[in-house]
C-alpha cells in the first residue's frame, strides 16, 4: 500500500470514527474524490479496503454505505473485544519489559491529562494509544493485529461511550487498576480488570443504545 492510499484510507476511516460519515450513510465516490482532490479510482480502492475491515458495506449496483451495527451484534463484538484485550493484558503483565512499562505509564499519564481537561475528544485518541501500548506489550504480533483490527471496527461506538456523563473519569480509573496489575506482574488481575473495562453490559449498554441516534444522525462533532 502506498503512503498516499494509506493516508486516504486513514482519513475516511477517521471520518467514520468521529461520525462525520454516519452509519448507514451512502458514500458517494464523486463527492469523496472532490473532497480529497483525487480521482474516483483511489476512492473506490479505499472503500474496498474499508469493506475488508468491516467499516463499509459495498452493495452490488447500489454503491457503498457506512456499516451499521445492531444492538445484538454490538454486544457480540464487544464480548469478543473484551476477551482479546483481556488476553493482551494478561500477556503484557508477564512479558512487558522495563521500557514497555515506561511507555505504558506515559500513555496512562496522557489519558489523565485529557481527563483533567474534560476533553472527551482528546481522551478518545489518548485512550486509543493507551490500549495499543498494551496490545504491543503482549509481544504477540498476531494477537496485536487481530485486536487492533476489531478495535478499529468498534471505534465509532467506543468513542460514543466516552460522551456518556462521567464515563471518561470512570474509564481512567479502570485504566489505573489495569496499569497497577500489569506493573505488578499480576496477569490474572490484569485480565479480569481489562475484560470488565471493555465489556458493555447493564447500564453501560443502555447508555450506549440511548446515544446511538446521535451517531446515526451524524451529529458527533469531529475532534479538532
Amino acid at each position: 500500500m502506498t503512503n498516499r492510499s494509506a493516508t486516504l484510507r486513514e482519513a475516511i476511516e477517521e471520518m467514520i470514527a468521529v461520525g462525520a460519515l454516519a452509519p448507514g450513510q451512502h458514500l458517494d465516490e464523486t463527492e469523496l474524490a472532490a473532497r480529497f482532490h483525487v480521482s474516483r479510482t483511489p476512492i473506490r480502492e479505499t472503500l474496498i479496503q474499508l469493506a475488508s475491515m468491516g467499516l463499509v458495506v459495498i452493495r452490488p449496483r447500489r454503491g457503498a454505505v457506512v456499516a451499521e451495527l445492531g444492538p445484538h451484534q454490538l454486544v457480540e463484538m464487544f464480548e469478543v473485544m473484551s476477551e482479546l484485550e483481556a488476553t493482551c493484558s494478561r500477556l503484557a503483565a508477564r512479558r512487558m519489559t522495563p521500557a514497555d512499562h515506561v511507555h505504558l505509564l506515559a500513555a496512562h499519564e496522557a489519558c489523565r491529562e485529557a481527563r483533567d481537561a474534560s476533553d472527551p475528544d482528546a481522551y478518545f485518541y489518548k485512550n486509543e494509544a493507551f490500549h495499543e501500548v498494551i496490545y504491543a506489550g503482549s509481544h504477540n504480533q498476531f494477537l496485536f493485529e487481530q485486536t487492533r483490527n476489531l478495535y478499529r471496527r468498534l471505534r465509532p461506538y467506543r468513542r460514543l461511550q466516552l460522551r456518556v456523563r462521567d464515563r471518561v473519569g470512570a474509564s481512567w480509573a479502570e485504566h489505573d487498576g489495569v496499569v497497577r496489575a500489569i506493573l505488578a506482574g499480576d496477569g490474572e488481575k490484569a485480565e479480569q480488570l481489562t475484560r470488565s473495562h471493555v465489556m458493555i453490559q447493564g447500564q453501560r449498554f443502555a447508555d450506549l443504545m440511548a446515544s446511538l441516534p446521535q451517531l446515526t444522525a451524524g451529529r458527533v462533532t469531529p475532534a479538532v
